[in-house]
């Protein structure tokens, strides 16, 4: 797998007459080599890749490095290439422009002076945003425990206990039910928090009418999953909150009918926004409809109405419509799905009807 990756990377860069390019963002260095570690570089030439890091993970390197000649010499990578000349033939490579930092072009510029540096932003991410077998079945995977915690921290949530209890619950049981981490710090917003978006979880105790917004993820050998569900501790204090429910809940499932891989990504949002603005919500739905989902919770493609480029068939990307009701409460639901040219595939099983529990 990764020596073809590798091959296409290659292909990138005689098609942008490069001669070499250096990753420096590590979810790109994993997809393409396997290396999943915290430190490393990976240099990709015409006809040969090199990976390098330090000591730390020489035995690991060694073990999951595919497709590149590895070199663990110590903490001074940039030294190493250097003396060994692994630059010296190359004169223009492309650098990952949104992952280097000004500092770190001026070091590789005194470094390496003969070449010339060609930054790039976005290189490889509509290759890494279509998902192979291995790929979509690490994402299933990671969905599957995420629904399984759903379906256990439900009878959790009652009056008395905290939304960081809450959270600490979910990460707990991700971890035990085989997730290597979460993909995310667990969103736990209860009452009027739960109009943020992103309300981290908080000392906040719940109360019965409470609307809790549950987003949380996990990660399972490598791939992330993301799911959010909207319940409310007994009937809700709100009299509207059923109504924005349902206003969501429809703009979801007409936005999962829709999707399809090809479809312009702003085209695919304004199914589920045109729902929510014909009921009078339109104001209240601040954010893109969803983002892809690897390697990192949030990666290409973008859902969004901002966004005007197609959806790659192949790529797996959340739907997640919302409504907030500032200092009142907020309704959120998200599944990850995965597109095909003929329509969309749904991951996610945790339900989606109305839940009141206590």
């Amino acid at each position: 797998m990764s020596e073809s990756r590798i091959a296409r990377i290659q292909a990138l860069l005689a098609e942008r007459d490069l001669d070499a390019a250096l990753l420096v963002h590590l979810p790109h260095i994993r997809w393409a080599v396997g290396f999943s570690g915290s430190s490393g570089l990976l240099l990709v030439g015409r006809q040969e890749a090199h990976f390098l890091s330090d000591r730390r993970y020489e035995t690991q390197a060694r073990e999951q490095v595919r497709g590149a000649r590895v070199h663990t010499p110590g903490y001074q990578l940039l030294e190493h290439m250097v003396e060994t000349g692994l630059m010296a033939s190359y004169r223009r490579v492309l650098l990952q422009s949104e992952y280097t930092s000004l500092s770190q072009w001026e070091e590789l510029r005194s470094r390496f002076p003969q070449v010339e540096w060609v930054p790039v932003a976005g290189f490889l991410d509509r290759e890494r945003a279509v998902k192979d077998e291995e790929e979509r079945e690490a994402i299933r995977q990671a969905v599957a425990i995420t629904d399984r915690v759903f379906e256990e921290v439900l009878p959790l949530l009652r009056p008395g206990i905290s939304e960081r209890e809450l959270a600490a619950e979910i990460t707990y049981r991700q971890l035990r039910h085989g997730a290597e981490a979460v993909s995310f710090e667990p969103i736990v917003a209860s009452g009027p928090r739960s109009a943020l978006p992103h309300g981290r979880a908080s000392d906040r105790v719940l109360e019965e009418g409470d609307v809790v917004v549950l987003d949380f993820g996990c990660v399972f050998r490598g791939y992330c999953s993301d799911m959010t569900r909207t319940v409310c501790i007994g009937r809700a204090r709100d009299p509207e909150f059923a109504q924005v429910y349902r206003v969501v809940l429809e703009a979801q499932q007409r936005a999962i009918e829709a999707a399809q891989g090809g479809m312009i990504s702003r085209d695919l949002d304004a199914v589920a926004r045109r729902i929510i603005e014909a009921h009078g919500y339109g104001a209240y739905f601040g954010h893109g409809l969803g983002h892809g989902v690897g390697l990192e919770i949030h990666e290409y493609p973008r859902v969004s109405f901002l966004a005007d480029y197609p959806l790659p068939a192949g790529a797996v990307v959340t739907i997640e419509p919302g409504v907030y009701l500032p200092d009142r409460f907020g309704v959120r639901i998200e599944d990850i799905v995965w597109l095909t040219p003929d329509g969309a595939e749904v991951f996610t099983r945790s339900p989606k009807e109305l839940i009141e529990v206590g």
